[in-house]
């Protein structure tokens, strides 16, 4: 057959599609034709990323052979057994000089669970290193932490998407899928035609746009004050008797200690730190309140990428506790996942606290299963890792990791503070890196290994709603690249590792699915077969289980007690201009009276990093260089005009964009994606030196910037 039926390879929405090798299309242009498929998450639709996806199949840059540096520092073309046994060597001798945690290795949210599995696993098992974590570490831990310790389990949506066509009230704060994910806007209509959307987001982004007209209500915080509103969100609903009484009976603990917790947050005194008009707040709180079936809460990374990411995210599960939302059918609390694997990437071994299953590696009984189905001594598996800040952080210094091995991440660009991650990556002993074409990092690399893309290969992914579905090989990759599993593989049998490390995607979900049983994201009921055949499998899905857990915590909540938690939570600053918090995880000062505070994001044509979405003509014609979100009135004080080119600086560094002026934003805060290289790399301006105490979350999406017209002259030095 020459038609393929898959998954968009972008975000977590994993919208279904037709890839079509044989049609007069695909002919002509060199590449599969895209036709979208049917399924509930996208309702048939795609967003433009995914219309133009199958392009890069037969992008001329795709990387075809290993390329090794030389001495002269050129990259020359090689064959993979030489790639490979000196990969063995430098990871050998890193080990024998520096220990076993001499070599690090850094996963991707976009690896298949297969991927993602094996990694963890070549970690522990053939490297026998605590030294791995991933780029998720920058997307869902603040969420996932506040889902653990709140809800005892972290499952981005514990619900269909679907069930969000049935809302008639819808809180969604830091996301905005309208650019992000735009199918899944219809899942948000009904709530909008309700004039139940409350989108809070310090921007007037597309998904704000949307409650326009009255559609619903836009909150505009300042950035970083978010959990200072959801304390005000709770005030109202505790003061004006709206929360679930019977509901917080039955179903959670903590109720007294929690409701002294946001006693002092009443809406006028929240006005005062996040600008949010008092009577606003009120009628949002309101809102929520009206009717439990129907209600919703969901967050993005808006609110979660700060150093108090994990107090927000458990502030909004909260709110939604008091409201009786999760557990309950067709109510609920959830979280956006951003990356296409995020979900899966997450629970199977590249954390570098965890073991498949969403297991806990330093669980004497979980390391015990695991090293039961590995076929090693649990003894041999090394205890918790550093997260992926600190791993970064420590690239090429004393005790740090001085050989690292970088899977489907592109650092120079997605870590904070790139410039000092770019220092650690020159200061490595040898950095290996697989990927599709030369990124920015591989730029950086001893040596550079080509892998397949999405359509040429076999495995599974796991969406944002804890669905597990099925990618399929649609066309051959190109003939010099390797897939990882058959690198790790090889790689496996040159270091003599225990046990058996299967090139076969199939046989290693089997064994997956085998480490993860009983584990918390349990797979063990889930088969291709099923997948092939199109049941709906959501985990955990132990065995016997017919298609999973589509809903969780309808029974129970993940505790052992069956109960949710309210957690009490601080507002770090409340307005002052220090953060009393220990170093480490310290906010810096915003909204000086010199600086203003910048927050990053996406543009609809890109995504992440920038590596692939750059490479497609269309997409980069659309958006080709980085702009700078700025409100007008604050662009006039600072002679800054529309289209000109200007330069921000913090204390990690400098960027350049081009100014857009827009009344969308707030006059304090400015906005730049970051999707872009070089210079105009937002995250050379985040700080990496503080990070959540839970999470090890850096802030993203909120720092002290001075930004100035750079004069034309200057520009062209």
């Amino acid at each position: 057959m020459s038609t393929t039926a898959t998954h968009c390879p972008y975000c977590a929405l994993q919208c279904a599609m037709t890839l079509d090798t044989g049609s007069a299309a695909a002919a002509a242009q060199g590449f599969p034709e895209v036709r979208p498929r049917q399924f509930p998450v996208n309702g048939g639709g795609m967003c433009r990323k995914g219309w133009t996806s199958a392009e890069l199949l037969a992008h001329p840059s795709r990387l075809t052979a290993p390329l090794l540096r030389g001495p002269d520092g050129v990259f020359q073309e090689v064959s993979w057994d030489t790639a490979l046994d000196r990969m063995a060597e430098e990871f050998r001798t890193a080990q024998q000089r520096y220990g076993r945690d001499g070599v690090g290795i850094f996963g991707g949210g976009g690896l298949t669970n297969e991927k993602a599995y094996q990694l963890g696993k070549f970690a522990r098992v053939a490297l026998r290193t605590s030294r791995i974590d991933y780029n998720g570490r920058f997307c869902m831990s603040s969420a996932a932490a506040a889902a653990n310790r709140s809800l005892g389990a972290d499952r981005g949506l514990p619900f269909p998407v679907t069930d969000l066509d049935d809302a008639h009230t819808v809180l969604l704060l830091g996301s905005n899928p309208a650019e992000t994910m735009p199918p899944f806007v219809q899942h948000l209509e009904r709530a909008r035609e309700h004039g139940g959307l409350i989108v809070v987001d310090p921007r007037r982004s597309a998904t704000a746009r949307m409650t326009d007209d009255d559609g619903g209500i836009h909150l505009q915080p300042t950035p970083g004050a978010d959990l200072v509103l959801l304390l005000g969100l709770a005030h109202v609903v505790l003061h004006e008797g709206l929360a679930d009484l019977d509901y917080l009976e039955r179903r959670t603990t903590g109720v007294e200690a929690f409701r002294a917790s946001v006693a002092a947050w009443w809406p006028e005194r929240v006005e005062q730190v996040t600008g949010v008009p008092a009577e606003q707040l009120r009628r949002a709180a309101r809102r929520l309140a009206r009717e439990r079936r129907g209600t919703y809460v969901l967050t993005g990374r808006g609110v979660e990428q700060h150093v108090d990411g994990t107090d927000t995210a458990t502030a909004a599960i909260n709110l939604a506790l008091l409201l009786g939302l999760p557990g309950a059918p067709g109510s609920g609390w959830g979280t956006l996942t951003g990356q296409g694997n995020g979900q899966g990437g997450r629970e199977h071994g590249q954390k570098a606290d965890q073991l498949p299953g969403y297991r806990s590696i330093t669980d004497p009984a979980a390391r015990a299963h695991v090293a039961g189905v590995w076929g090693v001594d649990p003894a041999e598996l090394p205890g918790a890792g550093i997260p992926a800040v600190q791993l970064l952080t420590t690239l090429g210094t004393e005790g740090g990791v001085r050989c690292l091995w970088v899977n489907g991440s592109n650092v120079v660009i997605g870590a904070p503070d790139t410039a000092a991650v770019t220092r650690g990556l020159q200061a490595l002993d040898f950095l290996v890196v697989c990927d599709l074409f030369l990124s920015e990092t591989a730029e950086y690399a001893d040596l550079v290994l080509p892998v397949p893309q999405w359509a040429e290969e076999d495995g599974t992914m796991t969406n944002l709603e804890g669905r597990v579905l099925r990618r399929r090989r649609a066309v051959d990759p190109p003939p010099g690249a390797r897939d990882e599993l058959w690198i790790m593989a090889e790689l496996a049998r040159r270091l003599e590792a225990p046990g058996r490390f299967s090139p076969d995607p199939q046989e290693v979900f089997a064994e997956l699915a085998r480490a993860s049983a009983g584990g918390t994201a349990d797979y063990s009921g889930i088969n291709w077969a099923a997948l092939d055949a199109g049941e709906a499998c959501y985990w955990p899905c132990p065995a016997g289980s017919a298609t999973g857990t589509p809903r969780a915590f309808l029974d129970r909540f993940g505790h052992p007690d069956g109960r949710a938690r309210l957690v009490p939570v601080r507002a770090r600053a409340a307005g002052r201009a220090v953060d009393p918090s220990p170093r480490a995880h310290r906010r810096e000062p915003l909204h000086g009276p010199s600086t203003l505070t910048l927050t990053t994001g996406r543009y609809l044509e890109h995504y992440q990093s920038g590596n692939q979405t750059r490479r497609v003509a269309s997409l980069h014609g659309a958006r080709p260089e980085s702009r700078l979100q700025i409100h007008p009135a604050t662009a006039a004080a600072l002679g800054i005009r529309d289209g000109a080119a200007v330069e921000l600086t913090s204390a990690r560094g400098r960027a350049v964009a081009l100014a857009r002026l827009s009344t969308d934003i707030r006059p304090d805060t400015v906005f730049l994606p970051f999707h872009y290289a070089g210079d105009r790399t937002a995250n050379r301006l985040v700080a990496s030196d503080a990070v959540d105490p839970v999470s090890s979350m850096p802030e993203f999406k909120a720092g002290a910037v001075t930004v100035r017209a750079v004069d034309p002259e200057e520009r062209t030095r």
